[in-house]
Order: structure tokens, then C-alpha cells, then sequence
């Protein structure tokens, strides 16, 4: 039986004859299901139709699905001595990719900020012999392909190395989470927000939504929650959620401009 991805959100679903009734991310206020209604494909029929490609996106290995599918995002790739943390995943993993990421250390554990990137954790996750995916409990509803080495945290902060912390944010999710790395841009610190602080086309601010299709704004006390739990960090460089879409120097200042900005904007 075949595997089933929600061709709008990109998560996937678990082995059966027919597709889903419905996806329940898609249902969701932050999402919207598609004009033409509600649609998945096999992985047989994504594979046939898009592929994964690879390059480097300031400074980090990326990996994204071509034609763009679903929201468009990209994965990317933390260094560590014992092999990468993806950071986000992608709706697709094919050999290809995967053995492209062995040639780059491989893979140690998968980190995901929210639902909308959930995507195909669970077949990245057995291509390296059952890797852990940590998902904050908060957000345990929304997983649409329950799987053996998910990892729902707890809290407001996990370490997953000596230089990887995850950091509960909440505001897009109840369990959206970012990822900080003390030792990136050249050490002096970088986050990776995906789109709960999302890095602005000027590339000089980010923002913030509730939901993005739907321009639905975030309020001013979610956007103030978010900037406490990121305060106490030391970084330079912010990561968004697709390619280029970073701030290279000066992220921390910038960070807390945009909060100024953001809730000025909206008071």
C-alpha cells in the first residue's frame, strides 16, 4: 500500500488503499485546504514528478523539492562531529538525496520547528537507521504519521548538542520551536527561525503571523513572548525558511528592531 502526502501542506500519511478523508493541517486556520479541493499523491507519483535538489544557503547545505511543492520550503543541514541535525524537513526523501547527505556526514537527528514542516520526517528519519526527530510535545496533535523515533519535548528549551539548543517560542504553534547555534556564523551565534520570525524580503527585519495564507497577523503579546525567550541568546545571523531568505550580519539587533516595528504597526 502506498504512502499518501497532502499535495498542499506536504505532510505525510501512513501506508493505505486509499488516500485521507481530510488533512487536518490543512483544515487548520493557519493553512487552507487547496481550491480544487482536497488532494494527495503516493510517494510514487511525487517522486515521478519532483525531485530533491541541493546547494548551499549561506553557509549551510539546504535541500529542497523541485518544482516547488506544498508551502516551498527548504531543509537545512547543521554540521556536528557526529553528523548533521536537519533542521525543517522536506515533503520527499529519495535515495539520491539521502546518499548525498551521507557524502556530507549524515544524519544524527531531525529538528522541526512546526507542523507545516513536518513533511516526510518519519522516511528521513529510517534512512539513517531510526534517527531522533524531536517535535515539541505542545504541538503532538498535529502529527499526521505517528512514528517510533519522535521525540515530543517538553519545556521551554532542549539541548541536543553542545552547541544545538531548541527553544519553544510558541506564537505560530503552541510548540513552535527555534533553533539556536552557538557556534555558527564563524561563532558569533545563529538562529534558525523558519517562518516564526520570518525574514522579511529586504532581508532586513523579520516578522511575524498567525497565519501567512491567510494574512492573519500575530498579536502584540505572542510577538513579545517570542522576543523574551530569544533575549537571553547571542547570535548574528538569522536562517529563515527559504532559500536566501537570511539576515547574514546584525540578526540580533535587527530582531529586536522588528519587534519595535511589528507591534507599533499593529497597536
Amino acid at each position: 500500500m502506498p504512502l499518501w502526502t497532502c499535495e498542499t501542506c506536504g505532510a505525510q500519511f501512513p501506508a493505505s488503499g486509499a488516500p485521507p478523508a481530510s488533512c487536518p493541517i490543512c483544515e487548520d486556520e493557519r493553512q487552507f485546504v487547496n481550491w480544487k479541493g482536497q488532494t494527495f499523491l503516493t510517494h510514487e507519483a511525487l517522486t515521478e514528478s519532483h525531485r530533491l535538489v541541493w546547494r548551499d544557503d549561506l553557509g549551510l547545505a539546504g535541500l529542497a523539492v523541485e518544482p516547488s511543492f506544498a508551502i516551498g520550503q527548504r531543509a537545512l543541514l547543521v554540521p556536528q562531529a557526529d553528523g548533521c541535525v536537519m533542521w525543517d524537513c522536506v515533503p520527499l526523501a529519495t535515495p539520491e538525496a539521502v546518499a548525498h547527505v551521507r557524502s556530507l556526514g549524515g544524519l544524527k537527528a531531525i529538528a522541526i520547528s512546526h507542523p507545516h514542516y513536518y513533511g516526510a520526517l518519519a522516511d528521513w528519519s529510517d534512512a539513517f537507521g531510526g534517527i531522533p526527530v524531536y517535535l515539541h510535545a505542545d504541538d503532538r496533535r498535529w502529527v499526521t504519521r505517528p512514528h517510533a523515533a519522535i521525540v515530543h519535548w517538553t519545556g521551554d528549551s532542549l539541548c541536543i548538542s553542545d552547541d544545538l539548543l531548541l527553544l519553544r517560542t510558541g506564537g505560530h504553534f503552541a510548540g513552535a520551536a527555534m533553533l539556536h547555534w552557538s557556534r555558527g556564523a564563524d561563532g558569533k551565534g545563529a538562529l534558525l527561525t523558519g517562518d516564526i520570525a520570518q525574514v522579511t524580503m529586504d532581508r532586513r527585519f523579520v516578522s511575524f503571523m498567525y497565519s501567512y495564507p491567510n494574512y492573519m497577523p500575530l498579536n502584540a503579546g505572542a510577538v513579545r513572548r517570542i522576543a523574551a525567550a530569544v533575549a537571553p541568546l547571542g547570535f548574528d545571523r538569522i536562517y529563515g525558511a527559504w532559500w536566501g531568505r537570511n539576515i547574514a550580519a546584525g540578526a540580533k539587533a535587527a530582531f529586536a528592531a522588528s519587534v519595535e516595528r511589528y507591534i507599533a504597526a499593529i497597536a
